[in-house]
């Protein structure tokens, strides 16, 4: 392949580009994050196990390891362009996620963000893969997951719209509203986590919202509306509804965060929940608590503490049986409450932050037989109430950044 060809076409095409949008402004950012952490308990861990989720409901008590740079991350913003008055930006971000199996691999480019944005004085139009209305506020945690599963998590393909309604620019109230697909972050179903599911539907999901910002502080409400058809043939819908609000103000080096949902579902973004199918042929979503808080003090210093709960509720109508239940595909239908603290100690030297967290999480499961899935299971609620216990993992976590 000649890559000399190659590369003075791509720099002919950026040349041009340059010229025929001489206003726009792109600006670089990213940094390199390295991450090393020690595990008491087998855990449920995405992304090369630097993202946990939850212990499993064993008696694996092996301490393990990790270390690894693979979330290094550098995205490209783009700025300053203006057509008959319209605002236009645009984003795109990448890290190496993609090609690592388990711990194991040669980590590749992948896709986190690509989307484009349209401006006018009072509202702004975001279309592409961007994070979820619900997920875009995140607590100060240095850890990968976030605060997941107890908010939720995830970056989807979406249209979405925010409409000022009026105020200064220190204190506003506004509306959002979205139309979403699915992509990374899917629904649990018969042929196991898809977009199948939402595509067979024709109806995208849907979120509305009411936020109102002043100078120390931001409030969000809102609600997300799923509706999906599991078995494509059947035409039978899943729907779910799931409020949602979230909280945060600031003053001085002081900061406060708090999120909490109702969730219908909501394995699509990361929750501990699912549906099943009823005696009457329907399909009931789970019923899933989620909250966490978040406070934050300092600056050169900075301490962070976090709190998180989930519970599960399970289905509001008897189902068939236990194996008609579809779960998030990082959770267990055993699954019956969790509790997560993680306090964060930060030291930042201008662009290097150096970081040391302890996070432990608990889970509390109910007895369960994979090989007999109905023996253990209530019915009316699909929950697994019998002989609960709790299972815990500490894990310590180092994390060394520099951002650019």
């Amino acid at each position: 392949m000649n890559y000399r060809f190659l590369t003075a076409a791509a720099l002919t095409v950026l040349c041009a580009g340059s010229a025929s949008a001489q206003q726009a402004q792109i600006s670089i950012y990213g940094f390199i994050r390295n991450y090393a952490h020690v595990d008491s308990h087998e855990t449920k861990a995405l992304t090369a196990d630097l993202f946990s989720y939850l212990p499993l409901d064993n008696d694996n008590d092996a301490a393990t390891w990790h270390f690894s740079a693979i979330t290094s991350r550098l995205g490209v913003n783009v700025s300053g362009y203006e057509y008959n008055g319209v605002k236009v930006g645009a984003k795109i971000e990448t890290d190496f996620y993609s090609g690592v199996s388990g711990v194991t691999g040669t980590a590749t480019l992948r896709l986190r963000q690509a989307y484009m944005t349209l401006g006018w004085t009072n509202a702004s139009l975001k279309v592409g893969q961007a994070w979820h209305p619900m997920a875009a506020d995140m607590p100060d945690v240095i850890s990968l997951n976030t605060g997941a599963p107890f908010g939720p998590f995830s970056r989807t393909p979406l249209a979405q719209l925010d409409w000022n309604l009026g105020g200064d620019k220190t204190s506003f109230w506004s509306v959002t509203a979205a139309a979403i697909w699915q992509q990374q972050y899917t629904s649990a179903g018969p042929e196991g986590a898809s977009a199948n599911y939402i595509k067979y539907s024709g109806i995208p999901e849907l979120y509305a919202g009411l936020n109102y910002k002043w100078k120390s502080g931001l409030v969000r409400a809102g609600v997300d509306f799923l509706s999906i058809i599991p078995v494509q043939d059947d035409n039978v819908r899943m729907n779910a509804l799931t409020p949602f609000f979230y909280a945060q103000y600031s003053k001085g080096l002081f900061s406060a965060k708090l999120k909490t949902l109702y969730a219908q579902a909501g394995e699509h973004v990361n929750l501990n929940g699912g549906y099943a199918l009823t005696t009457d042929g329907d399909y009931a979503p789970t019923r899933n608590s989620s909250s966490w808080i978040s406070l934050s003090y300092g600056k050169d210093w900075q301490a962070v503490l976090f709190a998180g709960y989930a519970k599960n509720f399970g289905t509001s109508e008897d189902i068939a049986n236990g194996a008609h239940i579809y779960f998030s595909k990082n959770s267990f239908v055993n699954m019956n409450s969790m509790y997560r603290l993680t306090p964060t100690l930060i030291r930042n030297f201008g662009k290097v932050t150096a970081a040391l967290e302890y996070e432990i999480t608990s889970v509390q499961y109910g007895k369960y037989d994979s090989a007999h899935p109905d023996q253990y299971l209530d019915t009316g609620c699909a929950l697994y109430n019998q002989d609960l216990h709790w299972v815990t993992n500490h894990r310590v976590q180092l994390m060394l950044k520099y951002s650019f």
